[in-house]
């Protein structure tokens, strides 16, 4: 199959509707725009739905509806517009619904700006919603890459009947790469005897609902969520481990921030310093197993983000004091640079020595 060139918002809408995407709700946002308009425009060619909600609040509660109508459904935004969704994602994930949600993040916070950023890296992995409820949260450090997690984020939020979250930093979204759309390794999808799409005398009507007022019943359906989430963490966990071997310092980066660590990687080698990288793909769940298994060459660990450090969190529980975890990052729509990586890896090791 021969490669395109093309935007990363465009190639990410061209995914949904080949992973068999049928409806679409969002509304404007930079730098994320792109998405929809490649949406209004390609949707209908499918046989798809698409519609630009009054805004991001109805947006979510559409993509609430037609999940429950058993539909393959995806909405996108960024940063203040995902902040807006999740009252109705929490809903979503409580009322066991399949939806891709994408977010190509900019910086904030509030308004913040338009450039690309990793601010978003609580809402992906912690929510803003209510309640005991998680999603898988995927993170392509390139376009294909992006296209490849989008196609198959359709299926795992079948699999599991829950939300899945793509976030893309404002780069990825914005910048051009070839891609090619290949053809995925596909699950076998449970029938959607849930779905609520008319009885036509043959069964009982569904209800879809996230409302429990019995506390005991509310509990009972919280640890069923709980064991559904402890499979996802068993079974979802992806994770990249670059040029580990012998290395002194571990740099741990997402997204395209990982893309700049590598360039940082070669600069310190052509330097006689081995560094490795960790890079997490899901960043929920997080790839714990990859840092248990750090050689014991290593002596610190340095976390690199375009945010002020919401990284390093997960990065210290994975580590379990194992080695000194340190961070570099840049933020408002800044993005690091190999060589100020270079720099405090540098830094590091002259402060271990």
């Amino acid at each position: 199959m021969s490669k395109v060139l093309m935007k990363g918002n465009e190639a990410i809408g061209a995914a949904a509707i080949k992973a068999g995407c049928k409806a679409f709700f969002g509304y404007p946002i930079t730098p994320q725009n792109e998405i929809p308009e490649y949406m209004s425009r390609e949707m209908a060619k499918s046989g798809g739905v698409f519609v630009q909600a009054e805004s991001e609040v109805a947006a979510i509660n559409m993509v609430y509806g037609a999940a429950g109508a058993g539909v393959r459904v995806m909405t996108s935004s960024s940063s203040p517009g995902i902040a807006l969704k999740q009252e109705g994602i929490t809903y979503i994930a409580g009322a066991e619904l399949p939806c891709v949600i994408v977010d190509v993040s900019r910086g904030g916070p509030g308004l913040g700006s338009i450039q690309p950023s990793q601010g978003d890296y609580f809402i992906a992995t912690r929510g803003g919603g209510n309640g005991d409820y998680r999603h898988i949260a995927l993170a392509p450090a390139s376009i294909q890459e992006a296209v490849d997690l989008v196609t198959e984020a359709f299926d795992i939020a079948d699999y599991y009947r829950n939300p899945v979250f793509v976030l893309a930093d404002g780069m990825i979204g914005q910048m051009m790469e070839p891609v090619e759309f290949r053809d995925m390794p596909s699950r076998e999808l449970p029938e959607k005897t849930w779905a609520t799409d008319g009885t036509k005398n043959s069964r009982k009507p569904n209800i879809i609902n996230s409302l429990a007022l019995d506390p005991a019943v509310l509990e009972e359906h919280n640890i069923k969520l709980d064991k559904k989430y402890q499979q996802m963490e068993k079974n979802e966990v992806r994770v990249e481990v670059f040029n580990m071997e012998e290395a002194e310092v571990v740099l741990t980066a997402y997204g395209t921030t990982a893309r700049v660590a590598k360039n940082a990687i070669e600069l310190l080698e052509a330097e006689g310093i081995k560094a490795g990288l960790i890079r997490p793909i899901t960043l929920w769940p997080f790839p714990h197993q990859a840092f248990r298994e750090i050689p014991g060459t290593a002596k610190a660990i340095l976390t690199v983000e375009m945010s002020m450090g919401q990284m390093i969190d997960d990065v210290k529980i994975a580590n379990e004091g194992r080695l000194p975890v340190h961070f570099y990052g840049r933020s408002g729509g800044m993005c690091p640079e190999p060589q100020a990586i270079v720099d405090k890896v540098k830094e590091i090791l002259g402060g271990v020595k």
